[in-house]
């Protein structure tokens, strides 16, 4: 079962995902966020998604997911280099800081609160991620154009890019896309018909929406919300 609550740390969410009935799977979906994980274990952290991941047979895990954008800040590492990817946190920090962090989770017996003292302490560390990137989601998940959102900022569109790279994983156009799919999937999770989802997230029609989701998420909308059509 999944359960979440916001952090402590500004945007972030600290989740939970215990394993459920025999048989229940669930995919995580691109959301342009990155996120520091405990399962079992392991200290990991997951890049940005283009694509929904399927985490396997059903584990205890906890997390920390980092506001979009901001997690290189923490983490100390460029989004795109971990895009589609789940690393051990030991590749990224030095072995014995990681070690030390991955002994305290295992011993904890709130390994999810554990890594918010994780996140927080990490924050204290380090420079503030740029305010410009929550204007940046803000825009783009508004549904604003791409080249408006970068002269509404002041930046070139090779600039966005370059920054959307780095602090997303991926470029604006896909960001723009993946934030228009969260969007939709608030509506339609919310009773909203499709017809008038795709029409209220910025989709051209109901076949556009049924084409992105099914792309991103690999299934298609009804599915995807246990058969509701």
């Amino acid at each position: 079962m999944y359960t979440e609550r916001p952090s402590r740390l500004p945007g972030a969410v600290v989740w939970r995902n215990t394993p459920g009935p025999a048989g229940a799977r669930s995919v995580v979906l691109p959301d342009g966020c990155m996120d520091l994980m405990w399962c079992e274990g392991r200290l990991l952290v997951a890049g940005p998604d283009t694509r929904a991941y399927d985490p396997g047979p059903p584990r205890r895990w906890a997390g920390v997911r980092f506001f979009p954008g901001t997690g290189p800040a923490y983490l100390g590492v460029p989004a795109h280099e971990l895009r589609d990817r789940r690393v051990d946190l030991a590749d990224l920090w030095p072995a014995p800081r990681a070690g030390a962090l991955r002994a305290r989770l295992d011993a904890s017996d709130d390994p999810a609160a554990a890594l918010e003292e994780v996140a927080l302490a990490r924050a204290a560390e380090v420079t503030e991620p740029d305010p410009l990137l929550r204007s940046l989601v803000a825009a783009l998940g508004a549904g604003r154009p791409v080249a408006r959102t970068a002269d509404d900022l002041g930046l070139g569109v090779r600039r966005l890019h370059r920054l959307s790279l780095t602090a997303f994983g991926y470029g604006p156009k896909t960001l723009a896309r993946v934030l228009r799919l969260q969007r939709a999937l608030a509506l339609a999770r919310a009773g909203e018909p499709f017809a008038s989802t795709a029409a209220r997230a910025g989709y051209a029609d109901q076949a556009h929406l049924a084409r992105d989701v099914r792309d991103l998420a690999g299934m298609p909308l009804g599915e995807l919300l246990g058969g509701r059509r």
